[in-house]
């Protein structure tokens, strides 16, 4: 069974936000969105974009949330935690956001993108060079690091693809070097 076939039965071939029935894709729901259903959801074209396109938000559309935020899909629940955050400012999204509950784990996954976040308490990463990094992103050791208990020094040069972000700490990001996983220092690599 293909991704999309699995989210269209499990979303009875509607959109798993508003029930739009046309223009339905499936949406990795970053920053995870390791292409499987549970990282996933079934959006139609409108709400994918004004997701995706922050200030094009129509605010009537968006009270569909009041219906699938309570969906048991853990990837629609931070959809709609992420838009009810962005819209809060109107006043509905605040109550709707006050009576909804999300576990530890999946509250972690809804806050990942910084969605709600004043620019004053985004966590940023910046490599060497002071660009931003963002999970996904590539980069390239600068210096030879000696990798503690794995008994090997990464060198120079060695490409580390699709990393991922240290939530609570700006100096740090996670990457695979040698088949292992490990913590490095921003200030060890530049960006691609």
């Amino acid at each position: 069974m293909t991704l999309e076939s699995a989210l269209l039965a499990r979303a009875d071939s509607t959109c798993e936000l508003c029930g739009a029935g046309e223009a339905l894709a499936v949406y990795a729901v970053p920053p995870e969105g390791d292409g499987t259903a549970a990282q996933s959801a079934l959006l139609c074209e409108t709400c994918s974009f004004q997701i995706d396109n922050p200030g094009n938000e129509d605010i009537n559309h968006w009270r569909c949330l009041n219906d699938s935020m309570w969906s048991q899909e853990p990837a629609v629940q931070v959809l709609a935690w992420r838009m009810l955050t962005r819209l809060r400012a109107e006043g509905w999204p605040q109550d709707l956001l006050d009576m909804l509950y999300l576990d530890d784990e999946t509250l972690a996954w809804a806050k990942a993108t910084g969605e709600g976040q004043s620019d004053d308490e985004k966590v940023e990463h910046r490599d060497s060079n002071g660009a931003v990094l963002e999970a996904g992103d590539s980069v390239t050791l600068i210096k030879d690091l000696n990798v503690k208990g794995a008994n090997f020094t990464a060198k120079r040069g060695t490409p580390v693809r699709n990393i991922s972000l240290v939530q609570d700490n700006p100096e740090q990001i996670e990457g695979r070097v040698e088949g292992q996983r490990i913590v490095i220092l921003t200030q060890f690599v530049k960006k691609n």
